[in-house]
């Protein structure tokens, strides 16, 4: 028996995020959200996956919503490989999902609080040591909760779960090793077979169970991501060969990004391999530029 991994993310949208992944979502995210408490009772999921999109959301962006019983929406991500101001876009989805909630005109007691949890394939919190990490807004001094905390951000960070199959606890446990290690499995575990949802979830992960077209789309979709993942190794090696500062290259795209937006991924590499006095004439250059084709048009002409 062979499995799809859940860090790919079209299999990660079949396996939460189809029509019927409805039980298997309320158990992850009572897990994630509420401790492994039996709190979400139902919920709806607004844009679930089917088989036929396969080829129609080959390069779209990938997420999971969903409108809980209380009618609170969470939205879910998994992400991969780092990028740039990625914290940003995770705030700018927070916020975008809280406030398209209204028509120009509406009351805003019709809003309902909206939770993201993002799953990481990387550390994003060094100072902190577990897994999962919750955030909501506090008062700076006194650590006193805002009024009714509408917005939450939730984290769960794969590479800081070192627990093995047998130290498995609980649903929590069992939860984000599913995440982390199901594409290592050649069995369905008794201990994560006893919780129904993730019996089920694994059954999803079954390559068995997928058409040629799925694999051969989910198989492109992984080697994808083991590149982008190269791309990103490379470009640091690149930068130490040739001394650049790693430090100075992260300002340096913030400063982009600030003015233009977030830049592509091909302007991203180009930048990543300039030489250290290459990234200083950059920055004294980018005050200079009015657009991103300024930009553009220096980096053609180095």
């Amino acid at each position: 028996m062979k499995f799809i991994s859940p860090k790919v993310d079209y299999a990660f949208k079949k396996i939460f995020g189809s029509n019927q992944s409805q039980q298997i979502l309320i158990s992850f995210l009572n897990a994630i959200i509420y401790d492994g408490e039996n709190i979400i009772q139902s919920l709806t999921i607004n844009n679930p996956y089917n088989p036929g999109q396969v080829e129609s959301l080959k390069d779209s962006y990938l997420d999971i919503r969903a409108t809980l019983s209380d009618n609170s929406i969470v939205i879910i991500e998994m992400q991969v490989s780092r990028m740039q101001a990625f914290d940003k876009r995770v705030d700018y989805n927070l916020c975008k999902t809280y406030a398209n909630q209204l028509e120009k005109g509406e009351l805003y007691f019709l809003l309902n609080p909206v939770i993201a949890v993002t799953i990481t394939d990387f550390k994003m919190f060094d100072e902190l040591p577990e897994a999962i990490n919750r955030f909501v807004f506090k008062e700076e001094k006194k650590n006193v909760a805002y009024i009714g905390e509408n917005l939450k951000l939730i984290f769960v960070e794969l590479p800081k779960f070192q627990k093995k199959l047998e130290d498995l606890e609980n649903l929590i446990d069992k939860w984000i090793f599913f995440l982390k290690e199901t594409a290592s499995l050649d069995i369905i575990p008794e201990s994560l077979g006893e919780v129904p949802e993730i019996e089920r979830a694994l059954n999803i992960a079954n390559r068995a169970n997928y058409s040629k077209e799925e694999l051969e789309e989910f198989d492109r979709r992984a080697m994808m991501l083991q590149d982008e993942r190269g791309k990103i190794n490379y470009a640091k090696e690149e930068g130490r060969a040739e001394g650049i500062n790693i430090g100075e290259l992260k300002i340096v795209m913030s400063l982009i990004n600030q003015r233009f937006g977030e830049v592509d991924r091909d302007i991203t590499d180009r930048i990543s391999k300039l030489k250290s006095e290459n990234l200083e004439s950059l920055v004294k250059a980018l005050f200079d530029f009015n657009s991103l084709a300024d930009l553009l048009s220096w980096l053609e002409n180095l």
